[in-house]
């Protein structure tokens, strides 16, 4: 039986249409999943969208099932929840995650997929890549029992990174954002939360989630002595101001990047991306993690959703897009 999908594919910058394809039989050690849900990452999905991907990163930025070249014509996206409709029997009826587009069917090596826990709704497991990017963060950063920790801004990504760390024991961990909505996030874990003006310093561990030069300048000033920022923030083509003068050299800070692209040092060699991402989902079965869940549109919508997201009509955290419970197929 043939079977037809629904892509998103951005055709230029700022212009997101949905494109049928037909899908190839999959072979023997591959999968063809129905897709639940995927989620909208929405800083880097909105810097693809407008077009903004620098051309010395555009390769690095690749998405594992992107088809297409940025600027455009690109199939994007690495969110990705469904159903194994064939497949290996051991994986045949089971809800998985996938790093694929937005796209209501496709066909992937089983290797390519990775079993959701029976204690994380499918709904939920949308935020395992951001939960991931955190796990590696925390890995790159290697806090300790005790430690005193900042997260500046509360978005998807930081929103995980507190989620994360909130387990750790002893520790005193503040989510510092400018939108006091972002309380919500910090309640939801059972940390404290604070706006810029009153954050607390002499942190042993700053990670930087904001995607802003005045929060990238505050984790610097909330650093203690000897202490190390984690930026997480990704800005695209744009150029960031950062306040390397001052106390930056006295105080010996140290300013180091995360990204989930590669496994954090720590752990190269003794995790594969595969375990990675497996912890990830087993940290999402904390209901608190719902909080970073802002939002849910119909796939249909999705063109216009992104460009709402794009000119900064719309905001929120992690927005949730539900596909139709079975289209797509012809012979029915």
């Amino acid at each position: 039986m043939s079977a037809q999908a629904r892509a998103l594919w951005l055709a230029t910058p700022g212009r997101a249409e949905l494109r049928t394809e037909q899908l190839p039989e999959p072979a023997a050690d591959e999968v063809r999943v129905r897709t639940l849900y995927s989620g909208i990452s929405r800083g880097t999905e909105t810097l693809v969208f407008r077009g903004e991907v620098p051309p010395s990163q555009q390769q690095v930025m690749r998405a594992p099932f992107q088809t297409g070249e940025f600027p455009g014509p690109v199939k994007y996206g690495y969110l990705n929840v469904g159903v194994v409709e064939a497949g290996p029997p051991e994986l045949r009826g089971r809800t998985v995650f996938c790093l694929f587009p937005h796209q209501s069917r496709y066909v992937v090596p089983a290797a390519a997929v990775t079993p959701v826990p029976e204690s994380v709704p499918a709904a939920r497991a949308v935020l395992a890549g951001a939960v991931e990017t955190a796990v590696n963060a925390l890995w790159d950063a290697a806090p300790l029992v005790g430690d005193r920790i900042a997260v500046v801004g509360g978005g998807m990504v930081g929103g995980a990174v507190v989620g994360v760390l909130a387990k750790l024991p002893g520790a005193r961990v503040q989510l510092i954002d400018a939108d006091p909505g972002r309380a919500a996030v910090a309640e939801a874990f059972g940390v404290e939360f604070a706006l810029p003006p009153a954050a607390a310093g002499e942190c042993d561990l700053v990670f930087h989630a904001s995607a802003t030069d005045a929060g990238l300048a505050q984790c610097l000033t909330l650093a203690a002595p000897e202490a190390t920022v984690i930026e997480l923030s990704w800005y695209g083509d744009r150029t960031v101001g950062a306040p390397l003068g001052e106390a930056f050299h006295s105080r010996r800070l140290t300013l180091r990047s995360s990204q989930v692209g590669t496994i954090a040092p720590a752990r190269r060699g003794r995790r594969s991306h595969a375990e990675r991402l497996a912890l990830a989902l087993r940290l999402l079965a904390d209901p608190g993690f719902e909080v970073l869940i802002s939002g849910e549109s119909d796939f249909d919508d999705l063109p216009e959703l992104l460009a709402e997201f794009a000119s900064g009509a719309r905001g929120g955290l992690c927005h949730r897009v539900r596909y139709p419970t079975d289209t797509d197929r012809t012979g029915e």
